[in-house]
């Protein structure tokens, strides 16, 4: 029968000096002067008699103390030290706590920004980030599960943001494979979110794609009767096909007129490494003028209010508005999805010229690795070729 009783407990006064009541099996109350109420169980391990503090009375009740002294002994039946042991859980339980969602997102944030990822992608992904900081951000990373992420995910879907939802479901997934690979989680818990969310319905960026349509709208851009830098910026862009914000904010170092190159440095392209864009002769004479314009400043396409700050992107949108193209027919961007179907449909040039040509990267690991070449001399030749095309479509016959 157990020595202790919870009345006996309960009742247990202090004396001058500390004094126990044992309930057998190792389990002590200590009483101090004080009146403090003190759970210990004391046991061997490895030849040793040592103590283990199990609780606070009446926080830890007697019930709870029983289990507890339970607990220790099925330990040391397997050769664990409890006292050991439960440094160990504590310790872990720290780590866990103070391994939160958004400390391990910031970590991986911040392993991205040295690996010299584009700003432009890490403020994307911080963005979305922000989306689950208030429901997720102080939790520890290893208890969060599938349920919990979707609750985040369904309310930036119920905002309309369907596509955001998808991409944070994606960089959340990132974040908790980290965490794996780092011990600090087991599973990812987005994994099980297949095919939860709404798909989104894919809108391509608008782009004229045929070659009449094309040619008129050649046209109207060598006819645009507003500011001629945006006239050249929207030249250039038919012609060379980069992404907007690569000409936009393309300094005149970077033209090898001599030698017909443009290079735009790695940290403005989207894959991080220098870009070669070779110069048909058209291309030449567009620059020749665009430098008796603003070839006194380091920017090849400077804002109207500033010569050191670049046009925005929205001002060859907004021309192509002027020129009477809405944002379902053209864009600034789609002039490079032009470029891309007109040069596969005519059959002259093969798909890793023109895919080099547009700066893509090979996602086949495989391909990528025997496809290192800049294919610079066909890029040449396709570069004068299709300068040479447009010519013709402005003047509605073939070349």
């Amino acid at each position: 029968m157990p020595a202790l009783t919870d009345v006996k407990v309960r009742t247990a006064k202090p004396r001058e000096a500390v004094w126990k009541l044992s309930d057998g099996g190792g389990l002590q109350l200590w009483i101090t002067p004080a009146g403090g109420k003190h759970w210990k169980l004391a046991y061997r391990f490895d030849g040793k008699q040592l103590k283990l503090s199990v609780g606070q009375y009446p926080v830890t009740s007697l019930a709870d103390a029983r289990d507890r002294r339970e607990e220790a002994k099925k330990l040391l039946a397997r050769g664990i030290d409890p006292s050991a042991h439960g440094k160990v859980q504590k310790a872990t339980a720290a780590v866990t706590a103070a391994t939160t969602f958004k400390l391990v997102a910031e970590e991986l944030v911040e392993k991205k920004r040295r690996e010299d990822r584009a700003e432009a992608t890490l403020t994307k992904t911080s963005w979305l980030l922000s989306f689950a900081y208030p429901s997720l951000g102080n939790m520890p990373i290893s208890e969060i599960t599938a349920p919990q992420v979707l609750d985040v995910l369904r309310k930036v879907e119920a905002r309309g943001r369907l596509e955001s939802a998808r991409r944070l479901r994606s960089v959340m997934g990132e974040v908790f494979r980290y965490a794996i690979a780092t011990a600090r989680a087991e599973g990812d818990p987005t994994a099980a979110l297949r095919g939860a969310l709404v798909t989104p319905k894919v809108k391509h960026r608008a782009a004229v794609t045929d070659r009449a349509a094309f040619g008129a709208m050649l046209r109207a851009i060598d006819g645009y009767d507003g500011q001629p830098v945006t006239k050249h910026a929207l030249q250039l862009m038919a012609l060379l096909f980069p992404r907007p914000g690569e000409l936009r904010m393309a300094a005149w170092d970077e033209f090898d007129i001599p030698n017909a190159v443009w290079t735009i440095p790695a940290e403005r392209t989207k894959m991080r490494r220098a870009h070669r864009v070779p110069l048909p002769k058209q291309a030449l004479a567009i620059l020749a003028a665009l430098k008796t314009e603003t070839g006194q400043g380091p920017l090849a396409f400077p804002s109207v209010r500033s010569a050191h700050r670049p046009i925005s992107e929205n001002t060859t949108n907004a021309a192509l508005r002027r020129l009477g193209y809405s944002v379902d027919e053209a864009t600034s961007h789609g002039f490079r999805a032009t470029a891309s179907t007109l040069l596969n449909e005519c059959g002259l040039w093969s798909a890793d010229v023109i895919e080099r040509a547009l700066a893509h990267v090979e996602k086949d690991d495989v391909r990528r690795a025997y496809a290192r070449g800049e294919h610079w001399d066909e890029r040449v030749k396709m570069a004068q070729w299709w300068a040479d095309e447009l010519d013709a479509m402005r003047s509605e016959r073939s070349v």
